[in-house]
């Protein structure tokens, strides 16, 4: 059944909205189960706990207001010339008005692979970056679709969305390694009841501290793959024109060339995996930044505008 792109774009939002309780909800149980723990056992490692949340948030402000350089510099990209970079500026800037966006900084990576993506904190700091691949192998038309795509990242502020999903499955990591180590260094009393209970507390423990990051970085994923498709529906928006995207689309999964720049820690920042290594397994699939290019592509044939 075909989706206008509003009931597309809708419908993803929900479902981010709805992972991300489940995030909270995770967290909630942790936090239950360590409030129980904490107030159970003469414990002092609060301040253990306290410091690694602060550096936790730290990090990722670090991250979060450094991101466009730190990966404009592991990518290797280059800021793009608008003299000899005519149609690419010309898009972006075209793009820009009708998304009523700055125009951000565009960047070039040196490689035949087919790929882009987007970054910055906010529209005033974007940078959006294609690979030489993209301007020598798209047409006119893909090349929009794709520039779309990256720019709806920028406009539905999922670089600040991911952000603080990382911060998330950091938080429920530690939450779940603290719950571990308390329980392992506390000690049962001498009554046979309490020895069972710790013995409880310790198969308990062990099983939050084995599934809790398992847990995250799946809900981690699966919030990073409806921003893509909520993405692609934002490009229709903007280019009206579903088929040029698609059509990008289909040269990437055609493409087997993996982008050498990229690497696990930029890799959910493209528009498709660029370590071209999930591709047809449905285990991988689940652990993928990304949907199928299948899946969207089938999605995107199916908007009405």
């Amino acid at each position: 059944m075909a989706m206008d792109f509003y009931s597309q774009i809708s419908e993803n939002k929900k479902m981010t909205y709805f992972l991300f309780g489940a995030f909270f909800v995770l967290i909630g149980i942790l936090a239950f189960f360590m409030s129980i723990l904490l107030g159970g056992l003469n414990v002092y490692g609060f301040g253990y706990f306290t410091f690694f949340g602060i550096l936790i948030i730290i990090f990722a402000l670090i991250s979060y207001y450094t991101c466009d350089s730190i990966v404009t510099a592991v990518s290797g990209a280059k800021v793009a010339d608008p003299n000899t970079q005519k149609q690419l500026y010309n898009i972006v800037e075209e793009l820009s008005i009708a998304s009523g966006l700055p125009m951000p900084k565009v960047f070039l990576i040196n490689d035949s692979a087919i790929n882009a993506f987007a970054t910055g904190r906010d529209p005033k700091h974007a940078v959006i970056c294609v690979t030489t691949g993209c301007l020598d192998r798209l047409t006119r038309d893909e090349l929009q679709g794709v520039v779309a795509h990256e720019l709806s990242h920028i406009r539905n502020y999922d670089i600040r969305t991911m952000t603080i999903a990382t911060v998330l499955v950091g938080i429920a990591v530690l939450l779940s390694d603290l719950i571990l180590r308390f329980t392992l260094f506390s000690h049962g009393g001498s009554d046979s009841k309490d020895n069972k209970l710790f013995f409880i507390l310790i198969i308990v423990a062990v099983i939050l501290a084995a599934l809790t990051p398992v847990i995250a970085n799946l809900i981690k994923l699966s919030v990073s793959r409806k921003r893509e498709f909520m993405a692609d529906a934002s490009a229709v928006e903007l280019t009206r024109n579903p088929l040029g995207l698609a059509s990008a689309l289909e040269k990437i999964s055609e493409d087997t060339e993996p982008l050498e720049a990229a690497n696990k820690a930029t890799s959910h920042l493209y528009i498709s995996d660029p370590l071209k290594n999930t591709k047809g397994l449905w285990l991988k699939s689940m652990f993928s930044t990304h949907p199928s290019i299948e899946s969207r592509i089938s999605a995107l044939k199916g908007i009405k505008y």
